[in-house]
């Protein structure tokens, strides 16, 4: 598992494969509650245990809080990368105990880092 920022930075298939939109609720939706899925218009079926998505989530549940790269298919969430959360994003997206999104402000910051378009 990736611990370092930078290192992920080198990594281009794996930050080229990110899908920034993704949520813990939608993967959770998509991957495991599959017949969730046409229920809300949502034509991205998952046909295979080979259907992923790449995404980030916040972990608030106790300190310190992780930025968390996921692998996640119908069978398994796997961490590819695990970072601390820089202090200043803590207060915005750590308010309540949780696993959250990313907000703006720290997908923006993470693009930066990335150098993503």
């Amino acid at each position: 598992m990736i611990t370092v920022l930078s290192e992920l930075k080198k990594e281009r298939d794996m930050v080229d494969s990110i899908d920034w939109e993704m949520t813990p609720e939608n993967a959770v939706r998509v991957y495991l509650e599959w017949g969730n899925i046409y229920a809300r218009g949502d034509r991205s079926v998952v046909r295979s245990k080979d259907d992923n998505t790449v995404y980030f989530v916040v972990n608030c549940w106790s300190r310190p809080f992780y930025i968390y790269l996921l692998k996640r298919n119908s069978q398994e969430a796997i961490e590819l990368a695990r970072f601390d959360l820089p202090e200043r994003f803590e207060k915005p997206v750590c308010a309540l105990k949780g696993v959250y999104p990313l907000d703006d402000d720290l997908k923006a910051w993470l693009k930066k880092e990335l150098d993503v378009a």
